[in-house]
């Protein structure tokens, strides 16, 4: 099949189960989630198998915390060829948390996911790219706990993250470090930047709009996507948190029936491949991000 571009672009999955999701963090208390149906693992196995019949090879941004418990399914994640990169422990967004807590939290999952998958851990997402100008202390800790780079900064602005001012590609965001920061993919226009990097994103809105977007941001941009989704939201079969805010469960539950065949069609209309390998490849230059740098 021909490619729509000759590039390629980084895919990613980020590994929660669908009780822990930012929509819900104020309805669900984390001491019930080990009570909840886990639907993590068979979810999981579906998408490797989905990435199997397209031949591609992706990074998987998995929390420690599903990596305790099921610790063979990283395995079979590297196994099949793919990346292991770490999410946290348990989707605490990072500007919740000290410099000191962040640094525990970080340590404890990179151990539980090497332990389980056998490989080093290079990469972290924060969850819900909760990367921002309220987190000074972040890439400096990743880089000092030996991190190659971080896909932790959304360029845009979000009712629940993102960091306008930062760069919409990858960059150094220390001086003195090799750290390298990979921010999820937007599109620029009239002055702004929209979320073009998947999730809701590529759920919601028809796939033309998708393979338009990274179609622009390759051939316009001359830049690699770099695109994420999670394993609930191919499970339209996943309980209901019927007393969540109306707002939390549209953006949750709306078209995941059709999120498996958009993916099928993206796996094969791109190329793709894990981030580490991308990463290995780029030439990024040194770019401090200030309160107005350039987009």
């Amino acid at each position: 099949m021909t490619k729509a571009t000759p590039l390629t672009n980084g895919l990613s999955v980020d590994i929660e189960d669908w009780f822990q999701v930012g929509a819900f963090e104020n309805t669900i208390d984390p001491a019930d989630w080990d009570a909840l149906q886990h639907r993590v693992e068979t979810n999981t196995d579906a998408v490797i198998a989905l990435f199997a019949e397209a031949g591609v090879s992706a990074t998987f941004f998995t929390l420690g915390w599903v990596a305790k418990r099921y610790p063979a399914l990283i395995r079979r994640i590297v196994d099949a060829g793919h990346e292991v990169a770490s999410h946290g422990w348990a989707h605490a967004r990072v500007f919740t948390m000290s410099a000191e807590e962040f640094a525990a939290d970080i340590d404890r999952a990179k151990k539980t996911l090497e332990d389980a998958g056998g490989q080093a851990v290079t990469g972290y997402r924060a969850p819900s790219f909760s990367i921002d100008q309220r987190t000074p202390f972040a890439h400096r800790i990743l880089a000092e706990k030996g991190y190659v780079y971080s896909s932790s900064v959304a360029p845009l602005q979000h009712d629940h993250y993102g960091w306008p001012d930062a760069p919409r590609f990858a960059y150094r965001p220390l001086a003195d470090a090799p750290l390298i920061e990979v921010p999820v993919t937007t599109v620029r226009m009239n002055n702004r930047n929209f979320a073009a990097g998947g999730g809701g994103f590529f759920r919601l809105f028809p796939y033309p709009v998708s393979r338009w977007a990274i179609q622009r941001v390759n051939q316009r941009d001359g830049q690699p996507a770099i695109f994420y989704f999670h394993p609930w939201e191919i499970d339209p079969d996943q309980p209901r948190v019927d007393n969540a805010p109306l707002k939390s469960r549209l953006r949750h539950y709306a078209r995941l029936s059709a999120m498996a065949d958009k993916l099928r069609k993206l796996t094969h209309e791109f190329s793709w491949d894990r981030m580490d390998e991308l990463v290995a490849a780029m030439d990024v230059d040194q770019q401090e991000v200030t309160a107005k740098a350039a987009a």
